[in-house]
């Protein structure tokens, strides 16, 4: 399970140190995709395989699920990490989150996302100011 955040660096290289606590449980490959809110989803390829069965089996018909299931498939890529622990960011996906130099990886259950640190630093802002709201309506549903 993944939980927390850790800063970490790009490097010249677009290389990026996820954490080592996560490295077991992630294994040799991992797949990087466009995520959510301008962050990139990195997922273990076991998580990969049977997220991206549901989404190949979506229906074609409807235009949102579409646009949906060709961002996160066509957007995807597999990388290995190297000795280091360290994955390759394509230009793409660096670009589409907006990564700079400092990035907050955020361990979320059976994923980690990957942020630019100014932009994390602002979506955690605004998400505590809700954090509340969101709380009573989970308790509703008998999750919180």
């Amino acid at each position: 399970m993944f939980i927390g955040e850790y800063s970490h660096s790009i490097d010249p290289k677009r290389r990026l140190a996820l954490p080592s606590k996560f490295r077991g449980e992630l294994g040799s490959r991992v797949v990087v995709t466009r995520g959510l809110d301008r962050s990139l989803f990195v997922y273990p390829m076991k998580v990969w395989e049977a997220l991206a069965e549901k989404l190949g089996a979506m229906p074609v018909g409807e235009s949102g699920t579409r646009s949906f299931v060709r961002l996160q498939l066509a957007g995807a890529t597999d990388v290995e990490l190297d000795s280091q622990g360290r994955i390759l960011i394509p230009d793409y996906l660096k670009e589409y989150a907006g990564l700079g130099k400092n990035v907050i990886v955020v361990g979320l259950f059976n994923r980690l996302e990957l942020w630019d640190e100014d932009a994390w630093k602002s979506y955690k802002t605004d998400a505590e100011k809700s954090a509340g709201e969101v709380a009573e309506e989970l308790g509703k549903l008998g999750v919180y």
